[in-house]
């Protein structure tokens, strides 16, 4: 009787499913990728508008599992540390160095504070210093930066608010600042898990009232939130001197946002206003807007606008009222806004979309009516009194133009370009600006010429521009274009176009991107100013090229092909395992889709979201590869999501199956966010690949029945989409192994931590082969070390079992 026991027992344990949660600790990855995810990250570079400063800034490469472990409040789509009253995502810069341009060597700067948490670095208009922020363990303190004298020095105590971003702005004499300061008889903040509630919480709906948001996360909750959040907003204004003299500004209020005229002579201040929303984040709050006096005396109510809960449907939706309010950089003190025509709605048909007002101080006038747009306005660019660039688009049509202006003369919009800005080959460039005797940016005017940057793209490759248009012909006359061919060079600014002088990025695949003084007008003048070193020695030999192919309904498509180094290409006896990254993007025409912007010359990042790490372990990785989502005319391109997948995937494959290079058989795919999604839709639809990792995705598309990615139907629309689209309605076809990653505090619209925790139960519950793994701590992108060496290592064991080492 007893034998017979202990073979049914053993019988149980031989068929008992595996144990549903590992313990598990935090584990590294293999040497070859341990030396590539754990490098020191080069310093960041400012450089000052007279090319005379460069400011070094160094950052840890990653955060550390402790620093995410700090106490998070998440009120009205904020998340920060109600200790120090900052972004609790803020990345902080940990040293900072300077030198003057021709200089070989930096300068350590003294003073700086110990254990440095530095972020919110603003220059000071003359330029001859920089403020910053420095977060302590209870606060935020201000500091400032003599560049000449190289030296820091401490103006405040804790006392900065930063919930809301930057607490700093400069006034224009650069010898004063306006900074946002806690209130000294500040409230506590409730314990929302002690409080207890007077009532139960209640929201209505009225009939016909459409409104369609999207998913937001981190909304206020409940009347113990909206206290909080009162607290944590409410900020007193103060003027502070370089010696630390405070004089109080404003008294308390929900300041948002602070911005000076260009003269220095006036101040925009907006404050959020009750009530506040359970729907939307606190951008959609309402807000007032009151310009004021640089000495404080209230001059004009400019703006008040009320809850935004209600949007029409569509992205080219916009609320009613003023929107866009700005200062015109052109003048000491005008402010420029637009108003909807169609009252927001893009489903009114109507001649104009939108128009385009100046006001200018002191606002006794009423304000003026510049031009009116056929479009949703888009942005302005400022020249001079004869001189304006405006912009107009329509996401339907994928359409944007660009448009002459005349703001004194207030004549019709000239177009200049009418175009498709999906389509990167023929994009003309950007205007160019400078700083104008008020500090602030205009087009760079000479001659009655301005001039454009561009990025280059072309059929052959990648050769960036500087173009000069003709204001009187509207005609443009190349002045440079790039002719490197091993090298990729990009153009950051002009600096002086009368001699030619310009500022370019240049890098290769193995060669970091640094900054150098280039001389147009001269084929051999290019000097460089930094010199940060490759990381990434380790793979300076792997092969690495940009493929083309075509897809069956003949879409051209490119990817980056990585080859492990000393793989023999031109007989290629060993068949290697193929990793495929992508992200589809959705497109109105396949001109645009077939479109490549890939640069071989490109240097090689390997960071923890793509594959690249992988060909230095023996695998093939097909990086960035197309995965174009094409409807044209009135075709939607998610009617076809499934099939274009499909297609894109097996054109993918056969690509590199083609070179000789890969076995079929061993083919995985990964994405991240919209790419997680993609990647269980091929796995659930196609035989195409052996295994899958998808991270921080969304799988059910009725928990974001407002829309999603570049999806402007709703689910009552067009269920059958919806439906179809998501893997968790298709988990019972899922039969392929696959890596499900999320992070545990996700703050993403629509990848709540939840679409995974959800899909993983029901891939469980049909007996799918699938591994979840949640981060502890991390949001939609991943930041801190622990968990990124162990993402990489469940990578790495996944693939090598499914893949590499597949029977």
């Amino acid at each position: 009787m007893k034998r017979i026991k202990q073979t049914l027992l053993a019988l149980l344990l031989a068929t008992a499913p595996m144990i549903a949660q590992e313990n598990i600790t935090f584990q590294k990855p293999s040497k070859e990728i341990l030396q590539l995810a754990d490098y020191e990250r080069a310093p960041s570079v400012s450089i000052s508008t007279n090319k005379e400063w460069m400011v070094l800034s160094y950052r840890n490469t990653y955060k550390s599992l402790d620093e995410l472990n700090q106490d998070e409040l998440r009120l009205g789509g904020l998340r920060i540390n109600p200790n120090t009253n900052i972004s609790s995502t803020a990345s902080f810069i940990n040293n900072i160095k300077i030198k003057k341009i021709n200089d070989k060597t930096e300068t350590v700067v003294k003073g700086l504070p110990a254990n440095a948490q530095i972020s919110n670095v603003s220059w000071a208009p003359n330029e001859t210093k920089l403020a910053f922020t420095n977060t302590t363990a209870t606060g935020n303190e201000l500091w400032v930066l003599d560049l000449e004298k190289a030296t820091a020095k401490k103006l405040t105590n804790a006392i900065l608010n930063a919930n809301l971003g930057n607490p700093i702005t400069w006034f224009r004499n650069s010898n004063e600042l306006l900074i946002k300061v806690i209130p000294e008889n500040r409230k506590p903040l409730i314990d929302a898990k002690k409080a207890i509630p007077t009532g139960p919480i209640v929201s209505n709906a009225e009939e016909g009232v459409v409104s369609q948001n999207r998913t937001y996360q981190d909304l206020l909750k409940n009347k113990t939130d909206e206290a909080n959040f009162e607290t944590i907003v409410t900020s007193e204004l103060y003027t502070i001197d370089l010696n630390g003299t405070k004089k109080l500004f404003k008294k308390a209020d929900l300041f948002a946002g602070e911005t000076f005229s260009p003269d220095g002579n006036y101040v925009l201040l907006t404050t959020i206003q009750k009530p506040f929303s359970y729907l939307v984040p606190l951008s959609r709050f309402p807000m007032k807007t009151i310009a004021y006096k640089a000495n404080g005396e209230e001059v004009k109510l400019v703006n008040d606008v009320p809850l935004n809960e209600v949007m029409p449907k569509g992205f080219m939706a916009t609320r009613q009222g003023k929107r866009s309010m700005n200062w015109r950089s052109d003048k000491p003190a005008t402010l420029f806004f637009v108003e909807a025509l169609d009252g927001g709605d893009p489903a009114k048909s109507v001649e104009k979309r939108d128009a385009l007002y100046t006001w200018e101080a002191p606002f006794n006038n009423e304000p003026e009516l510049l031009t009116k747009t056929p479009q949703r306005f888009g942005g302005i660019a400022w020249g001079d009194e004869e001189t304006a660039i405006v912009y107009d688009q329509w996401y339907d049509t994928r359409n944007i133009k660009t448009y002459l202006f005349n703001p004194t003369k207030k004549s019709e919009l000239v177009t200049i370009w009418d175009r498709n800005y999906q389509d990167i080959y023929s994009d003309p460039g950007d205007f160019q600006t400078k700083k104008n005797a008020l500090g602030r940016y205009t087009l760079q005017k000479e001659n009655n010429k301005l001039y454009l940057i561009g990025e280059g793209h072309t059929k052959e490759g990648q050769f960036p521009f500087i173009d000069e248009l003709d204001l009187a012909t509207l005609k443009t006359k190349r002045l440079y274009q790039s002719k490197l061919t091993d090298r990729l060079e990009s153009i950051s600014e002009i600096i002086d176009i009368k001699k030619g002088a310009v500022l370019v990025n240049i890098q290769s695949k193995n060669d970091y991107p640094n900054y150098y003084f280039r001389n147009i007008n001269s084929k051999n003048d290019l000097k460089q100013i930094t010199f940060n070193k490759n990381p990434f020695e380790s793979i300076k030999d792997v092969h690495k090229e940009v493929i083309k192919y075509k897809r069956k309904d003949g879409v051209e498509l490119s990817g980056t092909l990585y080859l492990p180094a000393g793989y023999d290409r031109k007989n290629p006896t060993e068949k290697l395992p193929l990793l495929i990254w992508a992200y589809p993007a959705e497109y109105k025409d396949k001109n645009s889709a077939g479109q490549s912007s890939a640069n071989p010359n490109e240097f090689t990042f390997p960071y923890y979201g793509s594959f690249v790490y992988w060909a230095a372990k023996g695998y093939a990785v097909l990086d960035d590869a197309a995965f174009p989502i094409i409807g044209e005319g009135t075709q939607e391109p998610n009617d076809s999501f499934i099939e274009q997948l499909a297609l894109n995937a097996e054109a993918a494959i056969d690509a590199v199956d083609k070179l000789g290079f890969i076995d079929r058989t061993r083919v995985g795919v990964g994405g991240h966010s919209y790419g997680a999604f993609m990647t269980a839709n091929l796995l659930a639809h196609t035989k195409l690949f052996a295994c899958g990792i998808a991270r921080s995705g969304a799988y059910n598309r009725t928990l974001t029945p407002f829309g999603f990615q570049s999806e402007q139907r709703n689910y009552w629309e067009v269920p059958d989409v919806y439906n179809t689209m998501s893997p968790f309605m298709n988990a019972e076809k899922m039969k392929t192994p696959l890596l499900l990653v999320h992070g545990e505090a996700d703050n993403n619209p629509g990848t709540f931590t939840l679409q995974t925790e959800r899909y993983f139960q029901a891939l469980k519950g049909l007996g799918a082969p699938v591994r979840m793994v949640i981060l502890p701590k991390e949001s939609h992108s991943y930041v801190a070390k622990e968990n990124i060496l162990h993402l990489l290592w469940e990578q790495e064991q996944f693939l090598d079992k499914h893949l590499k080492n597949k029977k």
